[in-house]
């Protein structure tokens, strides 16, 4: 298990203050001027849905069952989607988080698709063997995420919400030895301009296998981290969507199957 690390800034909108419930300074990533100086690439396309064996579909797509928030105010179902929104008229100071009721994960497979909407630069994501606590908010969520944020060069990476924050940019393979230091390499094929545009459905595929972490976006690996810090990491705990506190939008996520690789962790 963690020990955590209090710094006070979680994931982010661009450019604006610093605490788990405001939004942080997007920090860039390492390539962002080669990236934002490069030529638009092809997208990759979102493949349709198959049946794949193993996965189960833990959202309904009609109803909120088997999920629940501390403040169900800001959460529905439109679209087929899990729906999150902030508008003028119901604005939050906080992050908000749904989480799915199935209990802890420790190694699996999770597959979901999701987009942001907004005409403002907003941050989203989803937590992973993570956990809900009480800090200087009360239902704060710390621990692993899939984090992202539009217009910035990375556009998506694997972070650690209350703690080491950035684990691995877009485009890098991190690893954490034992004394907690960290090495990258580059992932061949996902540096350079996004081929994905976070404001149209794209698809995560997040595998969890021990201390390996992998993240691909519309089947094309994009992330990876090995988290052999014992220090630090964590080997199981929840699913939590996110809205993250910031100006007006409307985040979506939908067709979220699940593939347990273990059995182990109390998974449900």
């Amino acid at each position: 298990m963690r020990s955590v690390v209090c710094f006070t800034f979680a994931c982010a909108v661009v450019g604006l203050g610093a605490c788990s419930t405001e939004p942080k300074t997007a920090t860039v990533a390492p390539s962002a001027a080669t990236a934002s100086a490069e030529a638009a690439v092809t997208p990759d396309p979102l493949l349709p849905l198959a049946e794949e064996a193993g996965f189960v579909s833990v959202f309904d797509g009609k109803t909120l069952n088997g999920w629940q928030a501390a403040d169900m105010s800001f959460w529905s179902v439109e679209d087929g989607a899990i729906t999150a929104k902030i508008t003028v008229e119901h604005p939050t100071e906080r992050n908000h988080y749904l989480v799915y009721q199935g209990g802890k994960m420790g190694d699996f497979e999770l597959k979901l698709r999701h987009r942001i909407l907004s005409d403002k630069d907003v941050n989203c994501g989803f937590q992973y063997r993570s956990e809900i606590f009480d800090g200087k908010i009360t239902d704060d969520c710390r621990g692993y995420q899939v984090d992202n944020n539009t217009n910035t060069p990375w556009q998506v990476r694997l972070y650690d919400e209350h703690g080491r924050e950035t684990l691995a940019w877009r485009g890098e393979r991190a690893v954490f030895d034992a004394t907690g230091q960290k090495a990258i390499t580059p992932i061949e094929g996902a540096t350079g301009p996004a081929r994905f545009s976070l404001d149209q459905w794209h698809e995560y595929d997040l595998t969890c296998k021990g201390t390996t972490m992998t993240l691909k976006v519309n089947g094309r690996l994009v992330a990876e981290v090995v988290d052999d810090d014992p220090a630090q990491r964590d080997l199981s705990g929840i699913l939590a969507l996110q809205l993250h506190s910031g100006p007006p939008m409307k985040v979506q996520f939908k067709d979220i199957r699940l593939k347990v690789l273990d059995t182990s962790s109390g998974q449900k």
